[in-house]
């Protein structure tokens, strides 16, 4: 049975989810098979807020965002890489081993991470962006998914695994915490994500 053209692009958008299937929006791999099958679509969305919840800082998570980052700083024209409040210095020369260019990246201290994150988000100038904020409601992150959607801009957010019982507008949630020598991943909030727990050998983070 063929469908009506116009249906078919509403159907598409990627604010319509539809059951357990989700409109197909575009992705970038993320450089790991196993996480790529249990994503929605294929990898992390293109344009979109992305909360990631940890026990600590430093469990492997930047490892699951390392060769998405080289991707995106390999882009020509590309644009920059925000990291705003890190908890530890970025390591430049096992980035650049990872392929990411440096001079695309920008690192940001500040005592105010989230509205940084809502300039850089919507900025348009920037491929990425990674904040470190413990304390965050559902309001701001509700601006920073805005944010994303108006400069067409990838956002993660990283929070203390507690924050997993509260309310969040994120369009994608996943947990990761230490299993053996890798990293278990659990997607709390996804559009059509796997309902499995992803286990993931990659080196601490």
């Amino acid at each position: 049975m063929s469908v009506n053209p116009r249906l078919a692009r509403l159907l598409e958008h990627p604010a319509l989810w539809r059951g357990r299937s989700a409109a197909r929006v575009p992705t970038w791999s993320t450089g790991y098979p196993m996480l790529d099958a249990g994503l929605p679509g294929g990898g992390w969305p293109r344009a979109g807020l992305v909360e990631i919840l940890t026990p600590q800082p430093g469990v492997g998570e930047l490892h699951l965002l390392v060769p998405a980052l080289a991707r995106l700083t390999g882009l020509t024209p590309a644009r920059w890489v925000a990291w705003i409040a890190p908890p530890f210095e970025p390591f430049a020369p096992a980035l650049a081993a990872r392929g990411v260019v440096l001079d695309r990246q920008l690192v940001v201290r500040t005592h105010l991470p989230l509205w940084a994150m809502e300039q850089a988000l919507g900025s348009g100038a920037c491929e990425a962006a990674l904040a470190w904020a413990q304390e965050a409601r559902p309001r701001d992150l509700r601006r920073l998914q805005l944010a994303t959607e108006r400069g067409r801009t990838l956002g993660f957010v990283f929070r203390n695994l507690a924050a997993a019982r509260e309310a969040s507008p994120a369009e994608l949630r996943l947990s990761i915490v230490p299993q053996g020598e890798g990293v278990e991943v659990e997607l709390i909030k996804s559009r059509g994500g796997s309902r499995e727990r992803i286990r993931m050998e990659i080196g601490g983070g």
